[in-house]
């Protein structure tokens, strides 16, 4: 009888100690949002955002350029989850240039983005 609690007890810690160690793993999504306001402050429709990794960095970006369009609400969304799996898991920091156009206006910012985190950052046009 004391075999069989001893070893229900150490099976019941080994599940709860699988339990805790899959639970640390961070699945959230890494994503840059770009919002863009006009000089007079208004979200624009429309706008081009461009994204350049900037190699120069410390911690160095790995190389990187991807182009999205705002959509409706004035924002452009980066799904930057694959960046960061072709960086490596010690690499959980990029830093990019963000450059944003739309008709003769121009907005440029210096943004850093991180692993399973949202970064918001906002791009005024000039």
């Amino acid at each position: 009888m004391k075999k069989l609690r001893k070893h229900i007890l150490l099976s019941s810690l080994f599940l709860l100690a699988i339990g805790i160690l899959s639970a640390c793993k961070n699945d959230d999504p890494s994503v840059l949002k770009i919002f863009v306001r006009s000089a007079s402050n208004e979200l624009q429709n429309g706008a081009k955002v461009v994204i350049i990794g900037d190699v120069n960095s410390n911690p160095a970006t790995l190389p990187y350029v991807d182009t999205v369009l705002t959509n409706a609400s004035g924002f452009a969304t980066f799904n930057m989850d694959e960046y960061f799996k072709s960086s490596g898991a010690d690499n959980t920091t990029g830093y990019f240039d963000v450059i944003v156009k739309q008709g003769t206006s121009e907005g440029t910012e210096y943004v850093r983005c991180r692993a399973h985190i949202t970064t918001v950052e906002t791009v005024f046009l000039n």
